[in-house]
This record gives C-alpha cells, sequence and structure tokens, in this order.
C-alpha cells in the first residue's frame, strides 16, 4: 500500500507518547543506582541488580512485536492497545518504586517495570514504519529522539527541581530513599499515561492489508508464533546483521554510565557516602551528587533534544552511518573525559561531558533504527524489531552477570574507570558502523 506524506503535527502526535515513556527510563536511569545504594548494596552489587532490563527486554520485546504485527481492531488499531496496556502498568510501578523498603522489593519491581515500559515501547519503534513511507522515517526516528530528549530533560531534573526550586525537605521514614526523588516517581507517573494516551487519541493506523491479514490469521498460536521468531532470527538481512554488531557494542557502554554514574558523582565527585548510618554530612555530600548528576542527565538529554533537530539535515548530508560513527566517537570520548574531573569545585565539567553523550544519545535512538527500517519487509517489522532489541539486552546481561566481579577483583570498586571502559566501548562501536552498507 502506497503511504501518504505525513504532515508535520501528525508525526508530531504520533511520537508524543515516546516523551511519556522516556520519563520511565530517565527516572530509572538517573535514580535506580542511588536506590539501590540507599537500600544498602554495594557498588559491585549494582550490575546484578539491574538484569532486570535485560532480561524482561530479551523475553518481552521479540513477543508483543509478534503480537502487535497479528493485532487488528476497526478503532484500537494493532499498536496502540500495546501503548494503552503498558501505560498503565508503568504507571503503577513508577508510584510504588520509591517506596520500597528492601532492596529485594526494588529489584523485584524494576522487572515489572521494565516488562510494562516494554509493552508500551517495542510497538512505538514498529508504528514509525508502519505509518511513514520510506523518505520520511529518518525524520521520524529523530522526532521519537526529540522527544525522548525532551522527556528526559525534565524527568531527569525532577529530583533537584524539588529541592532547589520548590523546596521539598526529606521527611523522616523507614525507607532511606530521598522525598524529592519519591515525588519525581510520582510525577513520572502521571506524565508516562497522560502522554501516551495523548497519541492513542490523536493517532489512527492503517489496516493490514488483505494479504497480510490473510497470511496472520493462518499463524497464529504460541507454536506459530516460535517458529516465526525463529525463522525471523535465523534469515535476518545482512544489513540488521552488520547494525547488530554495532548494538552489541554500543549499549554495554551505555549500562555501565548508567549502573555507576550517578554514584560516583556522589561518592568519587564529592566524596559522600550513601549508607544509612554514615556520617550526615557524609550522606548529604552524597545526596547533593546524586541530585547534581540528575541535572546533569538533563543536559545531557537537552543536548539530545536539539541535536535530534539537526539529525535529519546532518544524515542527509553525509550519511547515516558516517553521522553515527562521529556521534558514538564524541560520546565516547567525553565518557572518557569524566576520569579527569575531581572535586566538587571542577563538576561544573560535568555538564559538559553529559551535552556531549547527548549528541551520541541522540543518534543511538535514531540512526539504527533508521538504517534498519529500510531492509525489513512490511508485514515483520514489529517481529524485527523486537529481535534488534536482542543485540541490545545480550550484552547487558554479560555485563549484569559479570562486571560486578570485574568491579570487585580487577577495578576495586572504581566507578570512574568503569564508566571509561563504557567510552572504549562507544568508540568501538564507531568504528564498526563504518562496516555497514548503505
Amino acid at each position: 500500500m502506497e503511504k501518504r506524506q505525513l504532515r508535520f503535527w501528525e508525526i508530531w502526535n504520533m511520537s508524543f507518547g515516546f516523551m511519556g515513556i522516556q520519563f520511565g527510563w530517565a527516572l530509572q536511569m538517573a535514580n535506580m543506582s542511588s536506590i539501590y545504594e540507599f537500600l544498602g548494596a554495594k557498588p559491585d552489587e549494582i550490575p546484578m541488580l539491574w538484569l532486570a532490563a535485560p532480561l524482561t527486554g530479551l523475553i518481552v520485546q521479540p513477543i508483543i512485536g509478534y503480537m502487535s504485527d497479528r493485532t487488528w481492531h476497526p478503532t484500537f488499531g494493532r499498536r496502540r492497545p500495546y501503548f494503552f496496556i503498558g501505560a498503565v502498568l508503568s504507571s503503577i510501578a513508577l508510584v510504588m518504586m520509591p517506596n520500597c523498603s528492601e532492596l529485594w522489593m526494588a529489584a523485584g519491581l524494576l522487572w515489572i517495570l521494565d516488562s510494562s515500559i516494554n509493552i508500551s515501547m517495542e510497538p512505538f519503534r514498529a508504528f514509525v514504519a508502519d505509518k511513514l513511507p520510506e523518505n520520511q522515517r529518518t525524520f521520524g526516528f529523530s522526532m521519537q529522539s526529540l522527544f525522548i530528549g525532551l522527556g528526559s530533560v525534565v524527568a531527569s531534573a525532577l529530583p533537584w527541581i524539588f529541592t532547589n526550586w520548590i523546596g521539598v525537605h526529606d521527611a523522616d521514614d523507614h525507607t532511606g530513599i530521598p522525598t524529592n526523588v519519591k515525588w519525581s516517581f510520582y510525577i513520572g507517573a502521571a506524565a508516562f499515561f497522560l502522554f501516551v494516551l495523548y497519541t492513542i487519541l490523536t493517532t489512527k493506523e492503517y489496516p493490514p492489508s488483505e494479504d497480510n491479514a490473510k497470511a496472520a490469521e493462518h499463524k497464529r498460536g504460541f507454536a506459530a508464533g516460535v517458529s516465526e521468531i525463529v525463522h525471523a532470527i535465523t534469515h535476518m538481512p545482512v544489513k540488521m546483521k552488520q547494525l547488530a554488531l554495532v548494538q552489541f557494542l554500543t549499549w554495554p557502554g551505555l549500562f555501565l554510565m548508567w549502573f555507576y554514574y550517578s554514584p560516583a558523582v556522589g561518592a568519587d565527585i564529592f566524596g559522600g557516602i550513601a549508607a544509612e548510618n554514615a556520617d550526615p554530612a557524609l550522606r548529604a555530600l552524597y545526596k547533593e551528587g546524586n541530585e547534581l548528576a540528575g541535572l546533569t542527565y538533563s543536559v545531557q538529554n537537552l543536548a539530545t533534544f536539539l541535536f535530534a533537530l539537526a539529525l535529519p539535515v546532518l544524515a542527509g548530508r553525509i550519511g547515516k552511518k558516517f553521522t553515527h560513527q562521529l556521534c558514538l566517537s564524541i560520546g565516547g570520548f567525553a565518557l572518557i573525559m569524566l576520569q579527569f574531573i575531581h572535586g566538587a569545585e571542577q563538576a561544573h565539567y560535568l555538564f559538559v561531558v553529559m551535552a556531549c553523550v547527548g549528541i551520541a544519545w541522540a543518534s543511538i535512538l535514531s540512526m539504527p533504527y533508521s538504517m534498519l527500517s529500510d531492509c525489513l519487509p512490511a508485514d515483520k517489522i514489529g517481529v524485527y524489531m523486537g529481535i534488534f532489541n536482542f543485540f541490545i539486552v545480550l550484552p547487558e546481561i554479560i555485563a549484569a552477570l559479570s562486571f560486578g566481579w570485574v568491579m570487585e577483583h580487577v577495578l576495586d570498586q572504581n566507578r570512574m574507570l568503569a564508566i571509561s571502559i563504557g567510552g572504549c566501548l562507544l568508540l568501538a562501536a564507531g568504528l564498526v558502523t563504518m562496516r555497514v552498507k548503505e
């Protein structure tokens, strides 16, 4: 079916819900490691506690992709029912997360939160390929990056805003999790649901073609789903395999940053301690460093928001893979530079570092998917997008299972050195990008 060119505001509406999804991801990225440390976790235990994210993505995304490829309702469409279910479940989990009183509760709830976010997120990737003609897909994925950046700017800064603008102070409770973090998660829950609901109510979907509808009707059930997912894995397009290697190197670099950046700012740059029985002055320093780290995440995502506007133009001039290689290199060098920031008096340099990471993040969220969507069969976009997620979550699983040992026995619990290793992985991913055939 020939797809019409969509107007700017139509693409805006279909991408707006991703801003809500990013509230969930950004609050998790900026605060979960600190929540774990507030509840008593040690640095070498952090990677294993993050294992929920990759495992849920590995399981949930291909299944949701397969199911959404075969879903159709005249009123609710194909992808939008999954947007709604994921938004409801994610919002509930976001409200519950900062009220955990034990480490095991926070780790378990992260599994629920990540599963719920994935239910909404995976169909959003396929949504772009469903609705846009090929020449508009780079712009469509860049619009998603724009909303991801905008949502993350606000979500990451919320704890700092509650303390410094609104004057929220910690109340005595049994969790040890700061009050400003709790209110940030509550706001994130409301934003997640309302923004996704906006996209659901303002966007229509194309019905499946007659041939695709008949094929889907003959391929229902668990066995058919497993068979199709296995077939898709074993028959991936060559370009998808090349992009898979890029993803396999990119995402562990990001995960190492998410694992350790906020605690590293609080402990290694500000010199604080997270433990509840620590000296109150040292605990206050750790909290101050964490709030600043959240604010620098906002600068990172502001850079993502602004640079997403330039990505389609840059990709049109020098090509998608050259654009992606350049952005990954900028982000990789920036993470390595964190090693040279010492003391709270130099903390302002963190804003420069994270702005550079934001440039890489804008490209990571759009360029691989734009390059991938050009080579996928139209009736299997959902399942292939879910499989593509394997090459995000598999390296994270490896990192989660192994990096705790590396932290304890090789890096001597050095969070900053772990982040520098992440920067080196981004540089390697940039070099591998040059092998992708356009």
